[in-house]
Parts: structure tokens; C-alpha cells; sequence
């Protein structure tokens, strides 16, 4: 077996079916597997793909047990030389896979690539980004990226026909040499969400592969389709996982001064509110949930 595709899904059936639609239209010319798992769904999920897909390796599970170890639990299961980890809000273009198998088959040094993202609008997504520091997330935290990229990547700039090298990938659309997951271990099931695939990235890089960006594989990536439906909880989870990967890989002192960051931020954010809200004729509901949420995330920093 060549590629094994492995998806999880949390209530989002229709994106899930269109997903693989995308997969099975756009197949591979080589050998692959699909694998779902879905974490314990109450929409028509697990009836679709039944009914639809009976090729399609299904995994139900009785409750939500996180997207790192529901994607573990297919990984283990694969047998693919490579394994593709894709989210169910995404659209397969055509040769898309294979371009993503085609490279690694031509690239010894590579253990991990990732497509070029287009939002639905067909704008590009950063799916790229150095690994985390605290200097980098307090660049980040503060936008200071709009005067210098040190936070994240100038990818509006790269050529969109040439392959690039960097520190991590999103996992939304994530291949990975089957035989460097053996090496290195699959993904972190301490992080619920958010941040796993930063950490098996990092973990990979460390181990010395390289991970490449391939803008000649294209998907559509909706995004945020399941986070969104538990919105305040996942936004707690981004940053309880962001002080993980802190505090696994570079200490607790270190864990402590990002912790230091987000209050410094949260602080500014909950601070201006008022004046934002002045200078507007009205404040967008997304503005005064996104408030809300700092507000709960200085109560629970302490904690995390």
C-alpha cells in the first residue's frame, strides 16, 4: 500500500462527504486507503459514509476522544508507506495526492509535506509557520509581523511553483512517511487540540528530516468547521496547547514567561475594548465573543 488517507470527523457531514467525494474523483494513480474516524457524531456521519463510502475504513467511537489519538488510532492501523492526515473540511484538487506521494518518492530527506491552502474564496491560507517560542508568540500576539516577519512567514511572497523548506506544517492536509512516525512516535495525545501537529513536526525536524511546502498539491480548506460549534472552548484549548508544546520542549520557566505574554496581551485586548467600542457605531458580535473569550482566558491561565 502506497498512501493511507486518515480523517477525523466530528459533526460535520456534509463537508465529510464532500471530502471524500474530492478523494475518490481525484484518486491517486497509486495504491491507497481511506481511513475515517469519527468521534462520536450525532449528525448523519457515520450513516453517510456506511451508506456511500462501504470502502472506506470507519472507526466510531463511543466519545470524543480528541483529535490527536483519534487520528492514532488509524495511523496505527494503516499500511500505507505514507500516511496522509486530512481534515473533513477540505476539497481534494486534482492530482493533489499524488503530486504529495510524487514528491516524497523523489525526496529521501523528506519525513513530512504539506499542500497549498485555498480558502473557499480561492485566496491562499498560511498553512506554514516557524516553530513556536516565546518571542515568536509575543511577536505574533502583538501583530508586530506587520512591521517584520518573525512570527510567522511571508508566504504571500514565495513562488507558487517551487517547493520550500520550513520548521511546520498545518495538519490539514499532512503527509508523512509512515517509517519516520515509527521513528519518532505518532501524535501527542496529551494535546485534546490544536498544537499536535506542530509537536510531531518539531519532533520530526529535531530527529533530522526535513518538511516541505508543496504548492504544486492544492486543497480547498474550509476550516474551523467542527471548532466552531464549541467556539470559547476550542479558543481555551489553542492556547492550553500552545503552553504545552512551551513547557514540553523548552521548560517551565520558559511555560511561565509565555504565560506572562498572553496576560500582557489578553490585557491590552480587554483593555482598548471600551475605546473600540466608542469608536464604533456598533460592535460586531464577533468582537465582543472574542473579548469574552480573553476574559475567560485570564481566569484559567493560572491553571493551565
Amino acid at each position: 500500500m502506497d498512501l493511507s488517507i486518515v480523517i477525523v470527523s466530528w459533526n460535520v457531514a456534509s463537508y465529510l462527504e464532500n471530502c471524500l467525494d474530492s478523494i475518490f474523483q481525484n484518486a491517486p494513480n497509486c495504491s491507497f486507503e481511506v481511513w475515517v474516524v469519527d468521534n462520536a457524531s450525532v449528525d448523519q456521519s457515520v450513516q453517510i459514509i456506511k451508506k456511500r463510502f462501504p470502502q472506506v475504513h470507519l472507526v466510531e467511537n463511543s466519545q470524543n476522544v480528541g483529535f490527536a489519538e483519534a487520528n492514532n488510532q488509524a495511523i496505527r492501523q494503516s499500511k500505507g508507506r505514507y500516511v496522509l492526515l486530512l481534515n473533513p473540511d477540505t476539497l481534494v484538487h486534482p492530482y493533489a495526492l499524488q503530486r504529495l506521494v510524487d514528491f516524497m518518492d523523489g525526496h529521501a530527506e523528506a519525513g513530512a509535506a504539506g499542500s497549498l491552502y485555498l480558502s473557499p474564496n480561492g485566496k491562499m491560507q498560511h498553512s506554514c509557520m516557524p516553530f513556536p517560542t516565546v518571542s515568536r508568540e509575543f511577536w505574533r500576539l502583538f501583530h508586530l509581523d506587520a512591521l517584520w516577519h518573525y512570527g510567522t512567514y511571508n508566504m504571500e511572497r514565495w513562488d507558487r511553483q517551487k517547493e520550500r523548506e520550513v520548521e511546520s506544517l498545518q495538519g490539514a492536509c499532512l503527509i508523512l512517511r509512515h517509517s519516520v512516525l515509527d521513528e519518532v512516535g505518532v501524535l501527542d495525545p496529551d494535546y485534546f487540540m490544536y498544537t499536535e501537529e506542530v509537536d510531531l513536526c518539531y519532533r520530526i525536524h529535531h530527529k533530522g528530516w526535513k518538511l516541505y511546502w508543496v504548492p504544486q498539491s492544492v486543497i480547498t480548506h474550509f476550516g474551523g468547521q467542527s471548532t466552531r460549534q464549541t467556539a470559547k472552548q476550542m479558543f481555551l484549548w489553542l492556547y492550553r496547547s500552545k503552553i504545552m508544546f512551551i513547557r514540553k520542549h523548552f521548560g517551565e520557566k520558559k511555560a511561565q514567561e509565555y504565560k506572562q505574554v498572553i496576560r500582557w496581551a489578553s490585557l491590552l485586548r480587554i483593555g482598548i475594548a471600551p475605546f473600540v467600542q466608542l469608536l464604533q457605531s456598533f460592535t460586531p458580535k464577533d468582537y465582543v465573543k472574542n473579548i469574552e473569550n480573553y476574559r475567560e482566558l485570564m481566569k484559567q491561565l493560572p491553571a493551565m
